[in-house]
Parts: C-alpha cells; structure tokens; sequence
C-alpha cells in the first residue's frame, strides 16, 4: 500500500481496500462505488460530517483529509462550527420573539427602530459572522466604521434622503448597540452564545453632563405672557381657540410635568380636581398613561386655573367649507344657523389636535426656541422646566421623581447637576472655628501681693 508521509498509523481494509482509518480511527478515508474520488468522514461536534477530497491518489486525498479534520476541530475548539448560528439567523429569531413577548409593553415605533438598525447597519456589518467571533474589539470596528463611512449613501436604505454630512450623534450608536446587545442575548439563550461581550464604549467611560433644553423662570415667564397676548389676540380669528389651547398647554404641562406623549393621552376623566389635605390648595390627581404604563401625578395649584378654562371651553365647530359657501352663494341660500356648542365630555381628550406648529411660532416670536447652548426647545422643555423649577423651592429629589414617574439617579445626572439651588452653601461654607491664643505670662514680671510683698 505504500508508506504514508505524515506518519500517521492506517488501518486499511484488504479486501476491499475502499475503507481507510487515519488519525486513531477518529477520521475514515473511503471510496464509493461509483466514484473515482476519495472521500473523508468523522464525527466533529457531536454531528457525523462528509468531504470529498477530490483526489485520486490514496496519498494527496490523505493529506487533503488530515487538513480537513484538523480544521474542524480547531473551528469546534472556538465554537464557530456550527455556521448555521451566525449573526443573521440571532437577529431574525429576536426579530420574531421580541415583537410578541412585549406587545403591549413597548411602543411599535420602537420595536420597528429595532428591525431598522438591524436592517440597515448591524446584519451588513455582523451579518456573516457567527456570534461567537462578536468581540469586543469587533465591536469597536464597527463604532469606527459608523463614524468613518456615514456620508456614503446606503443602498440598504428606502429614503429618498441624500447622505449625511455629519456623523451619527452619541445617541444614535447607543440605540444600535442596545439592538447589538438584545441580538446576542437571544443568542445565549438559545444556547449559541456563552456569554456576552463587553460592549461599553472604551475611551469615554463617562459621558459629558449636559444641560435638557428648559426654561428659567425668567424665560417661563416670558412664555406664556407671550403665549397669552396671542390667546387674546390671534392672527386670525379662526385661530383664536388654538391659541387659547396652546397658552393652557404651556401651564398645564409647566405644572404637572407630564411627558407630551401622556398630555396626548389624557381625557378629562383621567383628571379631577382635589383639595390637598397637607396644604389644604387645589390641586389636580391625575392618572397617566404613557411610557411607564400607569402612573399618577399631583399638579402644582398653579395647573387648575388652566384646566378649568380647558373644561369650560366649548369644542370646535366645523362651519361650511368654502365649496359649500360657493354653492350655497351661487344658488342664492340663506347662510346655515350655527351649530349648537358642546362642551367637553369625560373621555375627549383634554388636548385634542395637534398644535406643534402653532407652539414652536410663539417660540420663535418669542426668541425662545434655542437655549444657550443651541438646544431647540420643544414641549418636552416643559416637563424640564417644571422638574427644575419644582427643585429651585426645594422639593424633595424622591417625591418628585415618583410624580414624574422617572428615577431618582435621572434626576439627579439630568437635572440636579446643573440647579444651584441644590448646593447648600451653608453646608459648603463651613469653618473651622480657630482656637484662641493665650497671653505668654512675661517671665521677668514679677507677682506684686496687695501688701506689696514680692
């Protein structure tokens, strides 16, 4: 049969001689029947595998076997045998868990978000390889890469947007790294993955302490004494119930501190209107229902004047279209009467519309839109302002953070680092009381007695 180079022992099958054992049994060399090539088999990974060699000769298809074998094992030993359990197949199966088990629990915009980054950035980065080859280090390639190649256009994507001129703010990459994150820990659950690599950014360990875009007292004030000038006064007439509607939002929000996603939720019965029995004021218990799920919050007395006027205020009316007043001229009938007023029922909502537009104008006219920093201001800047200005009287950092239905460690990264209110000064300003320094008796004095003895 002739000596083999690599010197490993064979135990050859002499009558048929299509049956070789290599490696210790562990690897067989064998011919078909029907086929001139050798093929190799073994069993790598608890699962029986086949190659074909390609190779006629006994000794070429040895050594072609031999590189086989090897080769899954060392691919076994780093556990990326198995190519099915790639990137790609753990993002598809969190796609598929991860809708159903938090319906109800997180906003569709959000779950979509997910499949968008996945889409767009993390399988044509990720896609090919298996979870396991998922570093830390290849994960800050693709931080790198993010950075470096944003202003090239995307043909994964489906907007019509030319490319960006600047590259991804901080924020942005959190997001796909959060996706990264929950992409791999299906993978450990599914048991693809053993553990999770370290995906902190390295280099920036702590992010920059930033000031939300609010309104100081000054500038609130300056807000809403523009805001009302305009309810009195609108543009035009049809105008003038958004106005009065957007003044209201102003201090409703400046003083209940609801997100805008929960003011856009609230109906009037999710509102009623108490006498608090610490501070024996009005004030208003209100049932949210937003990003936290259910929550309740306590306004300021300041918040029920202005829902007082929103309750009271009659609901739009839709008069004739202007089609409808030209056939009505042209075939010469009497103007419509107007339409009876209603006022609000319990489950309207208390701000019905949208009046995005009309704030962010009385924000420009007002030259309040960008804080000092070139923040834009928006109707978030409302729920700061009130969490900042609530912390300037001196209200109790866990009271508030459970009216806002946020954290307490929040609070304090967002708002309390930058309110001077917060430092007591007192406290900072203490000193040390000095000890008080002894006359030195004079050595040479003499004590003169009243009898004037020495």
């Amino acid at each position: 049969m002739g000596q083999f180079p690599r010197g490993f022992p064979v135990k050859t099958n002499l009558s048929t001689m299509s049956n070789i054992e290599l490696m210790g049994g562990k690897l067989q060399l064998y011919r078909r029947g029907n086929s001139s090539f050798w093929w190799c088999a073994a069993s790598v990974g608890g699962k029986q595998r086949r190659s074909t060699t390609k190779k006629e000769s006994l000794q070429q298809a040895q050594a072609i076997a031999e590189d086989w074998f090897l080769t899954l094992q060392g691919k076994d030993r780093a556990g990326i045998l198995g190519s099915g359990n790639n990137f790609q197949r753990a993002a598809d199966q969190f796609l598929k868990e991860y809708g159903v088990i938090t319906e109800g629990q997180r906003s569709p915009r959000w779950v979509e978000g997910h499949g968008i980054r996945l889409r767009l950035h993390l399988i044509p980065f990720f896609g090919d390889l298996h979870v396991s080859q998922i570093t830390a280090g290849k994960v800050q390639e693709y931080r790198v890469h993010r950075m470096t190649t944003y202003n090239d256009p995307n043909p994964l994507s489906k907007s019509n947007r030319p490319p960006r001129t600047q590259p991804p703010a901080r924020s942005t990459l959190h997001d796909e790294i959060v996706t990264l994150r929950l992409v791999l820990k299906t993978a450990i659950r599914h048991e693809w993955l053993d553990h999770l690599p370290d995906l902190s950014p390295p280099y920036k360990t702590q992010g920059k302490i930033v000031h939300r875009p609010w309104f100081s007292p000054a500038e609130y004030k300056q807000l809403y004494e523009t805001t009302r000038a305009y309810a009195r006064s609108p543009q035009r007439t049809r105008f003038k119930w958004n106005a009065e509607q957007v003044h209201d939002f102003v201090l409703f929000m400046a003083n209940t501190g609801l997100r805008p996603d929960e003011a856009k939720n609230l109906q009037h019965r999710d509102v009623m209107i108490v006498e608090d029995e610490q501070s024996g004021e009005k004030i208003l218990e209100i049932e949210v229902r937003g990003k936290r799920g259910i929550g309740f919050c306590k306004s300021t007395p300041s918040a029920v004047r202005p829902y007082e006027r929103l309750l009271a205020r009659p609901k739009p009316v839709r008069a004739e279209t202007r089609h409808q007043r030209q056939l009505r001229r042209k075939e010469g009938g009497a103007p419509p009467p107007p339409p009876p007023l209603e006022t609000p029922q319990p489950t309207d909502p208390v701000f019905p519309g949208n009046h995005i537009a009309l704030f962010n104008g009385v924000l420009s006219r007002a030259q309040l839109k960008l804080d000092r920093d070139g923040n834009p201001r928006t109707a978030y800047s409302l729920r700061h302002t009130y969490i900042c200005m609530r912390l300037m009287e001196g209200a109790d950092i866990y009271q508030i953070a459970k009216n806002c239905r946020t954290s307490v460690e929040m609070i304090e990264k967002f708002y309390a680092a930058h309110i001077k209110n917060t430092l007591d000064a007192a406290a900072i300003n203490v000193r040390r009381p000095k000890p008080s320094q002894k006359k030195k008796a004079n050595p040479a004095r003499q004590l003169v007695h009243s009898d004037g003895s020495e």
